[in-house]
């Protein structure tokens, strides 16, 4: 069994090629916070204003939509919030403010509360699309491993269907995955640029991310993008993703983005191994340094190369992760440490979000699927009506998490 490694905080530095410095990632707290919050809630009352002149309707949807968020968080308040461009971040799958893409996801969840009859169609928040069979990398948790490297399916324009679609039911933040969806980046990029209102982001080992092709995502509106480092031991990580350059990969890709103000999260998926404190701690520390904006953490799921592996975490992890979740978020000893994005903790407390009810997964042949963990294919993107498509995975709902009520 792997054992804790407690390192010293100057090895966790990270080796970058490039000779500007590394910036940092911003957060903000106290004064600065309250005023940014106070900014954040007139701009929600004034989209409910919007949309519904009856007093008693506004209250109404106010109060539902504060209600949500307890669900969600329980009486839990924001101590930070981060900072990136021009925009304030506070979940990694929110889009940032001041911008149309939250407003467009606030409208969503306004429109499930209380109808409104000019925006019938914001139904998703979020829709992850696999972009390509394509991948350098051979990595012991893919999802997508019976499909790598495969002949593609998806078209230039099948792509841009796919784009438009989801744009026309109001989705307002894509995650383009894979395979390494980096390999299509000259394919997706003027796409990209003709949905300014859409929160894009990538989610990436860092492949070949290099200067300046952060430059051209930049330029083309990308908002961030999410690099899969599953240890702060480059040895350990280089093991699970199968290639011996891949810690070095994802590192110059998080300096490169966020010189560029890209908004960058590191992704872990968590093996049994490092859920403890002194491994969950250490890696914080490694994110700290290397000026990220968000840490997720995935569960390990048995599928695609895990499919038949005793990889599920037990009780005893989740109130680890649980408890690492929240004090890291919410206690103000860590308030310069990046925001924890954690699904489960969510799933267990409040139901799953995937499954059609406020995002999908579209797979490397355009079909959809409850989400990249919960491969059952329901319809094609491509061919078929979405908003049908997404009605019957709501209706059949998640196999592993009740469907959230709200």
């Amino acid at each position: 069994m792997e054992t804790a490694i407690t390192i010293k905080k100057e090895a966790l530095a990270p080796q970058v090629k490039e000779n500007k410095p590394l910036k940092k990632a911003k957060f903000i707290f106290g004064l600065e916070l309250m005023w940014v919050e106070i900014g954040i809630r007139l701009n929600i009352v004034a989209l409910v204003i919007r949309f519904f002149k009856n007093p008693f309707t506004i209250l109404n949807v106010l109060r539902k939509l504060d209600q949500n968020r307890r669900a969600m968080l329980g009486n839990q308040r924001l101590i930070k919030l981060a900072k990136v461009g021009q925009k304030y971040y506070w979940d990694l799958y929110t889009p940032g403010w001041k911008s149309v893409a939250f407003e467009n996801a606030i409208i969503g969840e306004i429109n499930r509360i209380q109808p409104i009859k000019s925006f019938p169609t914001n139904r998703l928040t979020n829709a992850f699309v696999a972009i390509t069979k394509k991948c350098p990398l051979q990595c012991e948790h893919c999802f997508e491993w019976e499909n790598l490297n495969k002949k593609e399916v998806l078209t230039d324009t099948n792509l841009e269907t796919i784009i438009h679609k989801l744009s026309k039911i109001g989705v307002s933040q894509i995650q383009l995955t894979g395979g390494e969806p980096l390999m299509r980046i000259d394919d997706i990029l003027p796409i990209v640029e003709k949905y300014p209102h859409i929160d894009f982001w990538f989610l990436t080992s860092g492949y070949n991310l290099t200067l300046d092709k952060a430059k051209k995502m930049k330029k083309a509106g990308i908002a961030g993008i999410v690099v899969s480092i599953d240890h702060y031991i480059p040895d350990f990580h280089n093991q699970f993703r199968g290639n011996p350059n891949s810690f070095s990969m994802a590192i110059n890709a998080v300096s490169n983005a966020i010189n560029e103000e890209i908004n960058v999260a590191l992704s872990i998926c968590v093996s049994k191994s490092i859920v403890n404190e002194a491994d969950l701690m250490n890696y914080m520390e490694f994110a700290r340094e290397l000026g990220v904006t968000f840490v997720q953490i995935l569960e390990p799921k048995s599928i695609g190369h895990f499919q038949g592996l005793s990889v599920t975490l037990e009780k005893k992890h989740f109130e680890i992760l649980d408890n690492f979740f929240l004090k890291m978020n919410y206690d103000p000893a860590f308030i310069n440490y990046p925001i924890i994005s954690y699904h489960g903790y969510y799933q267990r407390k409040a139901g799953c979000f995937a499954s059609g009810n406020r995002n999908i997964y579209i797979d490397t042949d355009g079909d959809i699927n409850a989400c990249p963990f919960c491969p059952s294919k329901v319809g094609n993107a491509i061919s078929d009506d979405i908003l049908l498509t997404i009605n019957q995975l709501e209706k059949r709902g998640c196999g592993s998490y009740k469907n959230v009520k709200f």
